[in-house]
């Protein structure tokens, strides 16, 4: 596992069908099918902006009012400078499991592996969060969808939330088993149907205000008396919108699916985020703007929340119309969210990186898919979910942990690639050498757009780790994104150090030919 490679992976000499691939040391094994649209809609769906903004606004809302919406641009603003690092990266490495190869290729072996460890980890959990918005909006279409007592006692919630998860992940584990083609026809469907059911909702909400932009400014007395005023309020309420703004970096860790990669998935990545914060703040917004009652404690209720307004303003057939659209978005964001922490596993397992690396890295000779991977992430999940029947608080503590160890992860991909530039050693400087021009370039404003990456990345990963007892809950529970994370970390880094980093190489059977034959070493 070295940071170098093989030939400059930026060069703009005409490539094989492999786009180059052989350049890093691996054969060509997975199916180079997808297009434009579909790597786009793979990073889209991952943001997934109908799943994050209707299942995260009562938490904002209820949190921060109605003054909370400004939390939206905010994290756009840090997170587009992490999406522009990634973008050009994308470029230079359009190879699977991006974080994981894009930070072997940058920093140290055990950075790169901790970078790929916290990502399959969250990413596994986050499967499991997501399908869990299935209960939020399935049982107010139609009462049949509870199939365990009622929607209005927690425990039973949190079951039937089990099963309807469930049923969700056990879809996206066969899709995902058959191959690439067939999911990204259904993700693509799926985000079609999304951003056209968004821009409506936008257009209907906007024919529906009732309230004044004023009220954006209003904090209702919320913070007074408590340490930071509104601004430590405002500050747990932008969690709302960190939860929703992440994994656009899917678009690239399909790079060895990707027909031309190194002009697609840079694009791909900032569309996706771009698009997700444009219509995902005017939803938010007009939500906020044709509430009939901002004073409603539903409002700032998971049962209630952007939903619930959606079905006051716009009446019975139609809302639940919008709500189908809802339902289709969760489904292909948790399609996008398995789909990404497979190529994670199988692009780590290739490296021999992972217990039983050669099992978890075989290719299906038919499907040209990693089917085992696909399965285990499944059945995992499926384990993970289980636990929300039982101690609901701690699963919903253990999701939210998960989101800083993405964001961790994001951390330990622009820090390498700050140090090199610091270094002076990141090729994008002026000069006959310099590489990746006929790609995605941030030339001189690489150095502060990288700086301002790292600060954010920094700032939000302590923001959300902060142990409130109004995000994580008390006693113990307060603290425990330091326990979760530090176990998961520990354990992860332990094994790599005694055992792992012993055996890390690229299996024969994926390496390239000519490295294969003796002209080069391991990747």
């Amino acid at each position: 596992m070295s940071s170098t490679e093989a030939s400059p992976p930026g060069s703009t000499a005409p490539k094989g069908p492999d786009d180059g691939l052989a350049d890093f040391g691996y054969s060509q094994t997975l199916d180079r099918s997808i297009g434009k649209f579909a790597s786009f809609a793979a990073g889209i769906s991952y943001i997934s902006i109908l799943t994050g903004t209707f299942q995260l606004f009562y938490f904002g809302f209820g949190t921060g009012g109605a003054a909370y919406w400004w939390s939206w641009p905010m994290v756009f603003a840090g997170q587009v400078m992490v999406a522009l690092s990634f973008a050009e990266l994308a470029g230079r490495y359009p190879v699977a499991g991006s974080v994981y190869n894009w930070s072997k290729r940058l920093g140290s072996p055990a950075t790169a592996w901790m970078a790929g460890w916290m990502m399959l980890t969250a990413s596994v959990v986050t499967i499991s969060a997501v399908v869990l918005a299935y209960q939020l909006v399935l049982p107010q279409l139609w009462s049949g969808f509870q199939l365990v007592g009622s929607a209005a006692d927690g425990n039973d919630a949190a079951l039937n939330g089990v099963i309807l998860g469930g049923i969700l992940i056990v879809f996206t584990t066969v899709i995902n088993a058959i191959g690439v083609k067939l999911m990204a026809r259904i993700n693509s469907a799926g985000v079609f149907i999304e951003l056209v059911a968004a821009v409506a909702i936008i257009v209907v909400l906007a024919f529906n205000i009732v309230n004044p932009p004023s009220v954006l400014f209003d904090t209702q007395g919320l913070g007074e008396g408590a340490p930071g005023g509104y601004f430590g309020v405002f500050l747990v309420a932008a969690l709302a919108s960190a939860y929703v703004m992440y994994g656009f970096d899917t678009a690239s860790s399909l790079g060895e699916e990707t027909v031309d990669p190194r002009r697609t998935a840079p694009s791909a990545i900032l569309r996706a985020v771009v698009a997700s914060f444009v219509i995902g703040g005017l939803i938010l917004l007009l939500i906020i703007l044709a509430a009939p009652d901002l004073g409603d404690p539903a409002m700032g209720e998971k049962s209630g929340g952007g939903q619930m307004v959606l079905l006051q303003v716009l009446g019975g057939p139609v809302g639940s119309i919008f709500l189908v659209a809802i339902v289709v978005a969760i489904t292909v964001c948790a399609l996008a969210v398995h789909t990404a922490a497979i190529r994670l596993m199988f692009a780590m397992a290739r490296d021999n990186a992972l217990p039983a690396g050669s099992t978890l890295a075989r290719i299906d000779p038919v499907r040209k898919t990693p089917v085992i991977p696909a399965v285990l992430i499944g059945v995992i999940a499926i384990v993970i979910l289980v636990a929300n029947a039982g101690v609901p608080e701690v699963f919903t503590a253990v999701t939210s942990v998960a989101i800083i160890m993405i964001y961790l992860a994001y951390l330990l991909v622009t820090i390498p690639m700050l140090i090199k530039r610091l270094r002076g050693e990141w090729p994008d400087v002026d000069g006959p050498d310099a590489s990746g021009k006929a790609y995605f370039s941030l030339g001189r404003l690489g150095l502060p757009i990288n700086i301002l990456a790292v600060l954010w990345g920094a700032a939000m990963a302590i923001n959300l780790a902060w142990p409130r007892e109004d995000v994580y809950g008390s006693g113990w529970l307060r603290f425990i994104a330091f326990i979760f994370i530090g176990i998961v970390a520990l354990g992860g880094l332990a094994w790599f150090l005694l055992r792992g980093r012993h055996h890390v190489g690229c299996l024969p059977e994926h390496m390239a030919k000519q490295m294969d034959e003796g002209m080069g070493g391991a990747p």
